[in-house]
């Protein structure tokens, strides 16, 4: 008997493993790593870019809570706050190979979506140097909430 619960639990948890998904990483990933992290929702997102070039620096909130800055708050800060039922499901870009992530139309254009339909962006990962963000990459999931001891899909 416990075996078969074993195996019915541990079967429900790759199914669930199965709604994360990882757009990989663009840009020459030099400099120093990073990982946003919080708890909850993605509900408002900060940029600092370079006189309308390569980005700084971003910030993301969790719920209530800002994250670090991750690269440099320098330059013009753009902030886009979420409305309550909003998350982000896209994240698009450019980037040189050589360089930074930045925001020139003559470089190579990025998309990053979810692998699975109601996913949301959870969290950014990749690298930043002196100057700026030199690589991005985007990670999805589905967000859950408890309420009453049961957990559901939001």
């Amino acid at each position: 008997m416990f075996s078969i619960l074993f195996v019915a639990v541990f079967l429900a948890s790759c199914l669930a493993m199965q709604q994360y998904s990882y757009s990989p990483a663009v840009g020459l990933g030099s400099g120093t790593p990073f990982a946003s992290s919080g708890e909850g929702h993605i509900t408002a997102v900060r940029v600092w870019e370079n006189n309308n070039a390569y980005i700084n620096g971003f910030q993301l909130r969790y719920d209530y809570t800002w994250s670090p800055v991750f690269g440099h708050k320098v330059g013009e800060k753009q902030e886009m706050e979420l409305l309550d039922d909003e998350a982000i499901v896209q994240v698009s870009g450019k980037y040189n190979p050589g360089d930074y992530v930045n925001y020139l139309p003559s470089h190579i254009s990025f998309n990053f979506y979810p692998a699975h339909v109601g996913s949301e962006l959870r969290l950014l990962s990749g690298r930043s140097d002196g100057s700026g963000i030199t690589s991005i990459g985007a990670h999805w999931g589905l967000m859950y909430m408890e309420e009453a001891g049961n957990s559901t899909v939001q």
